[in-house]
């Protein structure tokens, strides 16, 4: 080991150094400062919404793809597109998949920093904080923000670390901090306005004095906190140590990575959804039992309509029963058309692939020795296009290749009849 690998093995991680800082700010606030309740409840505030900032920016650039459980409308269509969209003049791009993550990520956690701020600022009472303390919360609050924007760049970007996470793990740790600090200034402006004597039974919260807790108690709340933090930097160096064990433990999790997929040659056909099929196959029965969360959105909406029929509100109540027809159909046009439109079955002896045409990438390719079932489907939408559906079963995923005006050229790469229409 070289003299430069022993000192980046003994150093702190810039992780550490981000959470020392955070911790260390608000502990010589108490001691040294003088600060209150009031000043350690904002700068926690603050410090909520600047973990969050950062674990977007994490999760914008993640490098491998997401993985859902299911095949969930439109963020499904989205997480089977295997690419990205590049950055000029760098190595990084923003991943189909991670849009679908980020649609669910930035609003969660709006609203957990709003709710956070409503819980414990909204308590203490901003009034309550004094100017020169609101000075010295900003000057911590951006040296939290350097600090945490420091080790995002240098471990993330700099040590190439986007290159291990999806956007689901690199926003996992994020979760955790902000749920420390969220739960645990509710809990505390709590406690303290109930155990405190200066305010009677009967006043509300809002009415505690924040300068009656005294610094010990204050110092008790920023080591426990400082506890968490190094508790959520253990576990990850846990799931390090899992990663690289022999036995599995259960912390690790690995996110998918981009497989190669070979070409097939010679292609002998070429095979795509007409535009009949690709602008309505979305709504045929199949498709809808795929996806029935279309079909609750379509009730949830006929729910609405229930609410004006008891006002007599017939105009509200016609719109909401055209939404209730209008929207599931939408959605699922729409899903059909991300998942297929775009999308080119190239056939030869010794399989197929899926290429996706606009973005110009294998989405996959199946041998004709990987298949464990095939079948086609049919019902009145196909006959209604002429088309038909074929099935291929695998071991770990089921394969569609949607109303296709003719299935022969599929069914003969496989050695076995198909089951169904």
């Amino acid at each position: 080991m070289g003299p430069l690998e022993k000192v980046r093995h003994d150093s702190p991680s810039p992780e550490t150094i981000a959470v020392i800082v955070a911790n260390a700010l608000p502990l010589v606030g108490v001691v040294a400062l003088g600060w209150d309740l009031a000043a350690l409840v904002f700068l926690y505030w603050f410090e909520l919404g600047i973990i969050s900032f950062w674990a977007l920016v994490r999760a914008v650039f993640a490098g491998r793809p997401s993985e859902f459980d299911s095949e969930p409308l439109i963020a499904g269509a989205l997480a089977s597109k295997r690419t990205e969209i590049s950055i000029p003049c760098t190595e990084l791009g923003i991943r189909i998949s991670t849009l679908p993550v980020l649609a669910v990520a930035i609003p969660i956690l709006t609203l957990v920093w709003f709710f956070a701020g409503v819980t414990t600022v909204g308590v203490v009472g901003p009034e309550t904080l004094d100017p020169s303390a609101l000075e010295m919360v900003t000057l911590a609050s951006l040296s939290i923000f350097l600090s945490e924007g420091a080790s995002t760049l240098i471990e993330y970007f700099y040590r190439h670390g986007y290159r291990e996470h999806s956007a689901q793990t690199a926003i996992q740790g994020s979760f955790m901090r902000g749920a420390v600090i969220g739960i645990g200034g509710l809990v505390t402006a709590t406690f303290v306005g109930l155990g405190t004597d200066s305010v009677s039974s009967d006043a509300p919260i809002t009415a505690v004095d924040p300068t009656v807790v005294g610094p010990p108690l204050l110092v008790g709340i920023v080591l426990v906190k400082f506890s968490f933090d190094l508790g959520g930097l253990y576990r990850e160096r846990l799931v390090a140590f899992d990663e690289a064990s022999y036995f599995e433990l259960g912390w690790a999790y690995e996110p998918p990575s981009d497989e190669t997929i070979e070409p097939v040659e010679p292609v002998t056909d070429r095979l795509r959804p007409s535009i009949s099929a690709r602008l309505f196959g979305g709504v045929s029965a199949s498709n809808v039992r795929r996806h029935p969360g279309a079909l609750a959105i379509g009730g949830f909406l006929l729910l609405i309509s229930l609410l004006f029929v008891m006002g007599r509100a017939w105009d509200i109540v016609f719109i909401f029963v055209v939404a209730s027809l209008v929207v599931p159909i939408g959605v699922l046009t729409i899903d059909h058309w991300l998942r297929y439109g775009c999308v080119e079955f190239r056939v030869s002896e010794g399989g197929i692939v899926a290429y996706d045409r606009l973005f110009r990438t294998r989405l996959w390719r199946i041998d004709p020795w990987d298949e464990s079932g095939l079948r086609v489907e049919r019902d009145r939408i196909h006959r209604w296009l002429d088309t038909s559906t074929v099935v291929v079963e695998c071991s770990d995923r089921e394969l569609r290749l949607p109303h296709l005006p003719n299935s022969a050229p599929i069914l003969d790469v496989f050695d076995r009849r198909p089951s169904g229409a």
